[in-house]
């Protein structure tokens, strides 16, 4: 009896040692993560890059329509922003490790499953770009690993010329090799998908006069699938029909039935009123993929917002309180979604971040999006984290809000 209750032991931890940690998207709530903040004095060169706009982060001079709550950051950076209470508004940047690791103890905290890391082909086809994305992607593999989140590469090929997709390749192969993303074991954090290491293509199909088309991104998907990588790819909002937003062109239904997940970009399609029309799409995506042995699954966003990247006669989605994002949310499930994308953990440029943004903002010439009277700095995430807990069906089934 000893010895089989020692050999039933051992079996059980060299089957514990080969399992991949974070072996399928299914059942999670990841969020798109942008790590592409910096200041002046973070080391990095790049300015305010993303912060701000030609002549400094000062008020009228500002690309973020959120101002973060950086009350627990450990390393922050002055700005020419004030309170009203006289204090100085002071930033973050992507580049510091402790600010990766902060976005992370705050997805544990608040039950969201992890992140799919952005790398833009127009950033890292420079020296600084790539450095500065690899510094980030170091310090989200370990912060990734500490907090038990998954973690996943985004290709985002905006910008990307025709020729450019061996830049993709050889991105892919040089972080498979740095993070063993093939060694179920050695992989630590990375997301499986379908048995193999997930990478996301997004930006495919699009009609709004890209560089590169079809030709150039099937080439891409080939590349990764030959390699043994599972792909996600982002497609527009009109995929399935091939019209509105995307190319009207057939073969993109063909590049989606290589691929193992369809993600369409929703951002700024709709609001709050609108949505139901949408609702019913998810659902009809939902059919479509299940028909075609491809697995789907929906975006959704907290709001939008763009005015001091674009001005003032721009775009507003109001978040409604938190209303807007649980309809999504609520809807995607009700739908038939097993999986959620939430655009974005950290994009304050359009005003998606579910991160912690102040109640209060800086004043002055430019305008912010500010989280609303009487809710919390982290009240989206919480929401989000509600979200994950109805998908997993921890909490029952409810169109209506959550209340804290």
């Amino acid at each position: 009896m000893k010895k089989l209750l020692t050999l039933s032991f051992i079996i059980c931890h060299i089957i514990s040692l080969n399992a991949q940690k974070h072996p399928s998207y299914k059942g999670l709530v990841m969020a798109g993560y942008q790590g592409w903040f910096n200041t002046p004095t973070d080391g990095d060169s790049r300015g305010w890059h993303h912060l701000a706009k030609g002549d400094g982060m000062k008020p009228g001079s500002c690309n973020i329509d959120l101002w973060p709550d950086v009350s627990e950051y450990s390393k922050t950076y002055p700005t020419g922003f004030y309170f009203a209470n006289g204090e100085n508004a002071r930033i973050f940047s992507s580049s510091d490790e402790s600010t990766v690791f902060t976005h992370f103890r705050w997805m544990k905290d608040y039950g969201i499953d992890g992140v799919f890391m952005q790398r833009f082909v127009s950033e890292i086809r420079n020296p600084s770009g790539l450095s500065h994305f690899n510094k980030v992607l170091a310090s989200a593999m370990k912060a990734s690993d500490q907090y038990d989140r998954s973690i996943a590469i985004m290709y985002d090929l905006s910008g990307m010329k025709s020729g450019e997709e061996s830049i993709v390749l050889k991105d892919a192969d040089q972080l498979a090799t740095q993070y063993h993303l093939f060694d179920k074991v050695k992989c630590g954090p990375y997301l499986y998908h379908n048995h193999k290491p997930l990478v996301c293509v997004w930006g495919i199909g699009f009609n709004d006069h890209r560089a590169y088309g079809l030709k150039e991104s099937e080439y891409i998907i080939d590349g990764l699938k030959k390699r043994g990588f599972s792909i996600m790819i982002g497609v527009p909002t009109y995929w399935r029909d091939l019209r509105t937003d995307t190319e009207k062109d057939e073969h993109l239904h063909a590049l989606i039935k290589k691929c193992d997940v369809v993600m369409p970009w929703f951002v700024g399609r709709y609001n709050e009123t609108s949505y139901p029309d949408f609702k019913q799409r998810i659902g009809e995506d939902i059919r479509w993929c299940q028909n075609n042995q491809v697995d789907y699954v929906p975006l959704v966003f907290p709001g939008f917002s763009w005015r001091n990247m674009k001005g003032q006669n721009t775009t507003q989605i109001p978040r409604n309180k938190g209303s807007f994002l649980w309809k999504q949310i609520s809807g995607a499930i009700e739908s038939g979604s097993e999986m959620l994308y939430v655009a974005m953990f950290d994009e304050m440029d359009e005003g998606t971040a579910i991160f912690k943004c102040v109640t209060e903002a800086p004043v002055g010439e430019s305008k912010f999006v500010t989280i609303e009277q009487g809710k919390q700095s982290d009240y989206y995430l919480w929401l989000v984290g509600e979200g994950g807990n109805m998908l997993n069906h921890k909490i029952p089934f409810s169109n209506k809000i959550p209340i804290r």
